[in-house]
């Protein structure tokens, strides 16, 4: 799946660079995948990396929450020659589809994919009009629902955190005066809203509604609970030797990655107050000496890569550590059940 920030837009026509799968030669790297082993890509999408894992020789189980992606996704299963299953469900649920210790790696390419972003109908993109949805599984609490339903507190949370967006707390009040005279339905709609609080300077690079349509695509698919998840999930279902290699395109999921795998590397946290006095059992070893951004090569030739990073692990023979979701520090931003209906 080839991921891109909201406000990247895919040259006219161009095909070959919407479903580019982002720093596929650093993935396939790390990944080490070869006939034999057996890889879960968590993010079919288009299906880039199952393509070039499959090519390698490897067998693979792909997993995606988009029913799109399974559906367009059952012509490589046919070819694959029974080395390909492809399964609806998101990807923090791996575990349920997999036997504990028997992958030989895992690859997971966070956020919204090229696909997505480019069918209008699926509302994650404010550059082409269309319902104001932003569902990766097209069900449940819509980003309509957010925005018509959510407190004002919950708008400048979800705003300010998960998109960073410094006017969070006058862009929501605007919010919540319009809707009270009319609910919002439409990306563009909801956009144009946003740029008459926050117009666009000429030395801004993004469009002022970027940050908001960000965050609210986040916060409907619950993207950081589910990369949380997933880590946690894919420690549990390696091998001894077994790869994890995530590609992210957002700071706040860079440093999950991060965090877990310096959690499991096997020194155990300390402070300036108290300092480090034990090692635990390492859980993973790193690849290479950390984050690996794409190439400028790429990154000139594909948007979507230039934010993307990249960082994996070898699994050792240590017993998987506890489930426990308190070492990511998530935020607490409001519950998105009571926003249906």
């Amino acid at each position: 799946m080839a991921a891109m920030a909201e406000g990247e837009q895919s040259p006219a026509g161009d095909e070959a660079v919407r479903h580019v799968p982002v720093m596929l030669a650093e993935v396939l790297h790390a990944l080490e995948p070869e006939a034999g082993r057996v890889i879960l890509d968590g993010t079919f999408g288009a299906g880039g990396y199952t393509s070039a894992i499959l090519a390698k020789g490897a067998s693979v189980i792909a997993l995606d929450r988009d029913p799109n992606a399974i559906a367009g996704g059952q012509a490589l299963v046919q070819s694959s020659g029974g080395r390909l299953t492809l399964i609806h469900s998101e990807f923090s649920r791996l575990a349920d589809h997999v036997p504990e210790g028997g992958l030989d790696g895992v690859v997971l390419d966070i956020g919204v994919s090229s696909m997505q972003i480019d069918e209008a109908e699926r509302g994650f993109s404010f550059q082409r009009n269309g319902p104001l949805d932003m569902r990766m599984s097209s069900s449940g609490v819509s980003a309509a629902d957010v925005v018509n339903r959510a407190k004002t507190s919950d708008l400048i949370r979800i705003f300010g955190f998960l998109g960073e967006e410094k006017q969070a707390g006058r862009i929501a009040r605007a919010i919540e005066k319009r809707r009270e005279k009319q609910p919002f339905e439409t990306t563009r709609d909801l956009a144009n809203l946003i740029e008459s609080v926050n117009p666009r300077k000429a030395k801004d690079k993004i469009h002022p509604a970027t940050r908001v349509f960000q965050a609210l695509r986040i916060y409907v698919n619950d993207e950081l609970g589910e990369l949380a998840e997933a880590l946690i999930a894919a420690e549990r279902v390696l091998k001894p030797g077994g790869r994890l290699v995530v590609v992210t395109f957002h700071s706040l999921e860079d440093r999950i990655v991060k965090k877990f795998f310096a959690d499991r590397s096997g020194r155990a946290a300390g402070s300036r107050h108290m300092p480090q006095v034990e090692d635990r059992p390492a859980l993973f070893e790193p690849v290479g000496k950390g984050m690996v951004a794409a190439g400028e090569e790429e990154a000139e030739r594909n948007p979507r890569a230039r934010s993307a990073k990249l960082r994996a692990g070898i699994r050792t023979a240590a017993p998987a550590g506890k489930a426990d979701l308190s070492l990511f520090d998530l935020p607490s931003l409001g519950s998105l059940e009571k926003l249906g209906g």
